[in-house]
């Protein structure tokens, strides 16, 4: 089914979409979370631990919206402050040295932009996560759940592999922002979305994303059990081909994904 960028930006933010919390346990096993960025606190707008997929050690990164206002309070309604993004800088530099492929799931509106964020570093806290990320000897492969905000989701989305749901979003600012900076009326978040390109099938015919997992017509939500089975089989085959590769050839074919943004074809 045909949908506007509007409609996915809709589906996307569903209440009653899956959340990243929720598909952990459905998609790893035996996983255990880790705690804390061994500088400030913990923040719950990013879990993260280790876990088996399939019997491969692997390391889970997720941001962690709620449900419910209660939930969604207590994870900052998934924009991490810098104690998430240092969080995943140390689980990161971790699975590098034991060698374990890591799994980004991405689900945030933005890095969390209050004053008390600034003040302990938000933007030096993405910035060494890119610089890490795309250095690191590990396997990555970033699959965005719903939406993919800004420097908040890329923080997270640097990866030798990069999927999104079928009506997931992934750009620069929410298209309110966008209108709100391009026209001075957040009114016009509709007309920003289609100018934005930010659905799947554009940002895969750009070459920005490297596969789409497909959703059934009604959504994510409407047959999750399907879409999870969707999900497992992108990991496994691409998993299985990564880990092949020497780790020379990681980094060198993971530079030139990024380096090629923006080229003409």
């Amino acid at each position: 089914m045909t949908r506007t960028a509007w409609q996915r930006i809709q589906l996307a933010r569903k209440q009653e979409r899956p959340k990243a919390l929720e598909l952990i346990p459905h998609l790893f096993d035996h996983f255990i979370e880790f705690h804390g960025d061994r500088y400030f606190g913990d923040d719950r707008a990013l879990i993260g631990g280790i876990a088996y997929f399939e019997g491969i050690p692997v390391t889970v990164l997720a941001q962690s919206k709620g449900r419910n206002l209660e939930e969604n309070l207590a994870s900052n309604f998934g924009m991490c402050h810098p104690e998430g993004y240092r969080k995943s800088y140390r689980l990161a530099q971790q699975a590098a040295k034991f060698n374990r492929p890591i799994i980004t799931l991405i689900d945030t509106a933005g890095a969390y932009p209050g004053q008390g964020a600034e003040e302990r570093g938000q933007a030096e806290a993405i910035a060494k996560n890119l610089h890490l990320f795309s250095m690191l000897e590990t396997p990555i492969i970033a699959l965005i759940l719903s939406e993919g905000g800004s420097g908040g989701a890329l923080a997270l989305g640097v990866a030798d592999r990069v999927y999104m749901m079928e009506n997931a979003i992934y750009s620069i600012l929410s298209p309110e922002g966008f209108a709100s900076i391009l026209w001075k009326d957040e009114s016009r978040a509709q007309e920003a979305a289609e100018l934005m390109e930010c659905t799947a099938p554009e940002l895969l015919n750009k070459k920005i994303i490297d596969g789409i997992i497909q959703e059934p017509e009604g959504g994510f939500e409407t047959n999750i059990f399907l879409t999870l089975t969707h999900i497992k089989d992108t990991l496994r085959q691409e998993l299985k081909g990564l880990r092949l590769l020497k780790k020379s050839q990681l980094i060198t074919q993971r530079h030139k994904k990024y380096r090629s943004f923006g080229s003409k074809l």
